[in-house]
């Protein structure tokens, strides 16, 4: 299942779902709604959440352990540094690893002054490169101190994030040369909604991997946008991300007309650059803050 989903990565268009476990002690609801909606038939695989914001949410390895059960379709794990330190993170991914969970998304995490929690600390013992280098020992049969495994764990394919603008490009292209560099399958972006953006994004990656001379895949992140006050967000609070002023504009109007006019200017835009990007790079993770039913209805309109 695992490695015919990197396969297909590599090979053939690829198509992931965010999903984001609740501040509750079961995931079936969101495995209901996917049921329900028969989103797991259009999609190649998910992904689970590892607490954003550092808050309490439910687990992302038991969310991505029920997905790869339920639909037989692999789930990526985000694993943070945040909350773990390096025995932590090693028991972890070897946990994982018997119940065939070996797509993990590496990430540093959110501070922890975002949680809801009393006084959390960060652990913090290094950043996203530290546990993609775990990874690339753990795939030679290795711990971080270079102790060999009784049992070699099966591949780990690590995938990493990064911004998807900044004011200056070359920025970015250090980044991307960074993750190559530590053996990352792929980097998934924040969210694009300009096509260009997107075209830019795949030509800096390509010479980033001739750079490091290393393999490795883009997916271009997508978040829809149906509401002024989500395009506004961000526009104003996330740097990595642009949003065209024509979105803005087109959403102020259609607000100005009713909620449902507001929604559906988004919702065409919305599909519009999706269409757009899957065509110029079928490589897309959607992100919809577990909305399935607007998911549904972008890759029911995307797939046809």
């Amino acid at each position: 299942m695992v490695e015919e989903f990197i396969e297909k990565l590599r090979n053939d268009k690829f198509l992931t779902l965010e999903t984001t476990p609740a501040h509750s002690a079961s995931f079936t609801p969101i495995i209901n709604r996917i049921k329900e909606l028969k989103l797991h038939e259009k999609v190649d695989g998910f992904s689970t959440t590892d607490s954003p914001l550092a808050k309490l949410k439910y687990g992302a390895f038991f969310a991505s352990l029920k997905l790869q059960n339920e639909f037989q379709k692999p789930a990526i794990t985000t694993l943070t540094m945040r909350d773990r330190n390096k025995i932590a993170l090693q028991s972890e991914l070897l946990g994982a690893n018997d119940f065939d969970i070996r797509t993990i998304l590496v990430i540093t995490g959110d501070p922890v002054k975002f949680s809801d929690q009393p006084k959390p600390k960060g652990v913090f013992e290094g950043n996203s490169n530290l546990l993609l280098d775990i990874i690339t020992n753990f795939n030679s049969g290795k711990d971080l101190a270079d102790k060999e495994f009784k049992e070699k764990p099966k591949t780990i394919y690590p995938f990493t994030v990064m911004n998807s603008y900044a004011n200056n490009p070359k920025t970015l292209y250090k980044k991307m040369l960074q993750k190559l560099t530590h053996n990352t399958t792929a980097i998934i972006t924040q969210p694009v909604y300009s096509l260009e953006i997107a075209k830019h994004l795949v030509e800096m990656f390509n010479d980033a991997k001739k750079e490091s001379g290393k393999d490795g895949e883009l997916v271009l992140g997508f978040f829809p946008i149906t509401k002024l006050r989500t395009a506004k967000f961000l526009a104003n609070n996330l740097p990595g991300v642009f949003v065209p002023q024509n979105w803005l504009d087109k959403l102020e109007i259609a607000s100005k007309i009713s909620l449902d006019e507001e929604f559906k200017i988004g919702f065409e835009m919305s599909l519009n650059l999706l269409t757009d990007i899957y065509s110029f790079h079928p490589k897309v993770h959607i992100m919809t803050a577990n909305n399935f039913i607007l998911a549904d209805q972008l890759i029911g309109e995307l797939k046809r």
